[in-house]
């Protein structure tokens, strides 16, 4: 059984948000922001429901956690996140200066990390791999069921 405040119990929380994005044929990415080991804010992709290619479940996620915090930084946050986060969604959490990033799957053609200097916040802390296969699998899974209908 999963902690309730553990850092899996986050992930799963994240690819929960990830299959609910799928389910609204949205490419399965899914976000929640913990704070104090709680849920303050949960995200998913929604470029095609809004009409909006910044609508990443991290920008969703973010946007949320500010409005419930009352601050622009989140540096007492952590984003867990299905897959490692683009540019543009990289550099939205260095600016609202997130404390911690956790992300699953790698995301080797579009992720943030292929860019140098990180466009990360200098302070936070990163960690990734965990869950990565379900992630994967998951974005594996959307688009082949994409190629074939």
């Amino acid at each position: 059984m999963l902690k309730p405040n553990g850092p899996e119990y986050f992930m799963r929380q994240a690819l929960q948000e990830a299959a609910r994005a799928a389910e609204e044929g949205e490419i399965p990415i899914g976000a929640v922001v913990v704070c104090n080991q709680r849920i303050i804010a949960r995200g998913y992709n929604q470029v095609e429901r809004l009409q909006d290619a910044t609508a990443h479940a991290e920008m969703i996620a973010i946007t949320a956690a500010s409005e419930g915090l009352g601050s622009k930084y989140l540096m007492d946050c952590t984003l867990y996140v299905t897959l490692e986060p683009c540019p543009m969604c990289a550099a939205a959490l260095r600016w609202a200066k997130l404390g911690a990033l956790v992300h699953a799957a790698a995301d080797p053609k579009g992720g943030y990390t292929r860019h140098k200097p990180s466009l990360l916040w200098e302070q936070t802390e990163v960690d990734h791999g965990q869950f990565a296969a379900e992630s994967r699998e998951m974005l594996q899974q959307f688009f082949r069921e994409r190629r074939e209908g």
